[in-house]
Parts: C-alpha cells; structure tokens; sequence
C-alpha cells in the first residue's frame, strides 16, 4: 500500500448521514410522524435472518420504527403479494424491504412490483429502476446509492472517468452503471460471458466489484492509481476483490467489512426518512 492510499470508511460515512437524519426524525416526531420501515422475510435463512436483525437494530438507534414480518418457507406468491398489498394502504408505514433472496418457488420479481412505488425504498421496482436510469429516483437501489455517497464523500470524482462494473444484477451492477453513466462517467459493464475480462478491468479508472465472489479480483488486474469500491460479502467477511493486494495498487479502496455495507443500512435508513416526508 502507498502512502496515498485512501482507506474508504463506510463507517465513517454511515456515521454523519444517521447524524444528519437525527433533525429531520425530531421535525417527523413534531408533527406526530414516526418514519416507519417494515421488512419482510420469508423462511428460516439465517444469513437473511441475520441481515434483518441488523436492519431492525439500526432503525431502533435512530428512532425509527421497524416492522418485523416473518412468514413461513412454504408461503406462496400470492399470500406473499396479500401481505405487501397490507403495508401498501397502511398509512403508518413508510418504507417496505423485502429481504432478497425469498425461497425458490416464489416468484420474487412479481412480489418486487407488488410494492408501491412510493414505499419502494430499496429501489427494486421496475418503476424504480427505470426512474434511477433517468436520473429522478426518489429511491435508488440502495447498494448503489451507498457507492456513490462514499465517492462523493471523499470527493472522488466520477465525470469523464471510466468505470468498470463487474456484475449485472438488476439491484446492484446494473443500476449503479447507470448512475454513474449520469454523473458522466464511461462505464463498461462486465458480468459471467464477458471476454478478457481481467484486461477490461485493467483499463479502470474505478472499479465496482459486485460479483458475488471472494476475492475475485486478483491485485494485479487493478491499474495503478484506479479506485476500488467492494460492493461484495461473502462467508467469512471477505469481499470481492482481494483486498492486500488490490490496495497495492489502489489510490483508494473500501474495505469489507466496514465498507459499502454500513453505507447501505444507512441509506436504506434515509430513504426511509424521506418517504415519511413526502408522505407527511
């Protein structure tokens, strides 16, 4: 690692945009509006089970009121539509987040859309996701959401850079190639068919790894000088890229943990805030 290299912390990022939330929770309060995020999980994953907890307990440090709904694995689509459709005509609720992945007979896109837009806070609505790419979303998704507040955080400029997105899943890799496409940046998207694959990223000026991998980025496909943003968690607390030897190279690289994930909570948690606003 060179001296120059910026150790992006999503925990000091996630720190000042819950603080920033603390005022308009109390303005909320004033008016007898307490924002309200309900999650939904169903079955018995413990890594799902986990990420909800975590959720939970961040929207209880803040002052925002989390509902926890669990539902059985053999829960079928409709039964799981029925109870988005509940949150949807609850006034009292804000934001919905259905916990990703849900069991495999489930058709998760079609419980996706049953979500109203307006509570849509993790950004994954068609709707929403074709308002992010013109640039309007009121909700982003929020893993991307969260890469671009760290960059903007560090003043990591983005305009006539070229980024390289590994992965294209429609919450993560191809959303945020969409928005850094808006603040003008060149972006290549790469995923499982692309060829040349290391010699795509080697011609990164930033590189978003969203592939689902450990350590799939070996440190010498990083150019020297590229900034790193790890949007992957695997067992173990291990990203996507290899974290020692990408940061060789690096001029600035977020960890994992610590990293876009605290940022993502927390943008969740904003998004939650400004959905109680505009429903105020």
């Amino acid at each position: 690692m060179t001296a120059e290299t910026v150790i992006l912390d999503g925990n000091r990022v996630a720190t000042d945009m819950k603080e920033a939330l603390k005022g308009r929770i109390n303005q909320l309060a004033g008016k007898g509006i307490i924002p309200c995020l309900a999650t939904i999980l169903v079955g018995g994953d413990p890594s799902s089970a986990t990420y909800v907890k975590m959720k939970g307990n961040a929207c209880k440090r803040l002052g925002i009121r989390s509902i926890r709904i669990e539902l059985p694995e053999h829960t079928s689509t409709a039964d799981l539509i029925a109870e988005i459709q509940k949150l949807n005509v609850d006034p009292s609720v804000h934001g919905i987040l259905l916990q990703h992945p849900v069991p495999h007979h489930i058709d998760e896109r079609a419980a996706f859309e049953a979500i109203g837009i307006e509570k849509d806070v993790d950004g994954v609505t068609t709707l929403g996701f074709a308002q992010n790419a013109f640039g309007f979303a009121n909700f982003p998704s929020c893993t991307p959401a969260a890469i671009l507040a760290i960059m903007d955080y560090y003043r990591i400029s983005m305009e006539g850079k070229h980024a390289v997105v590994i992965g294209r899943s429609p919450i993560l890799g191809k959303p945020v190639s969409m928005m850094l496409l808006n603040r003008n940046a060149t972006v290549t998207t790469c995923h499982s068919k692309t060829a040349n694959l290391e010699e795509m990223i080697r011609l990164a000026d930033i590189v978003v790894a969203a592939v689902g991998k450990p350590k799939f980025v070996q440190g010498d496909w990083i150019k020297q000088g590229a900034v790193v943003l790890d949007a992957g968690y695997n067992e173990g607390n291990i990203g996507d890229v290899d974290y020692e030897a990408c940061k060789e190279r690096a001029s600035a690289i977020t960890p994992v943990p610590a990293g876009v994930g605290p940022v993502t909570i927390a943008t969740l948690l904003k998004h939650t805030v400004d959905a109680a606003e505009k429903l105020a």
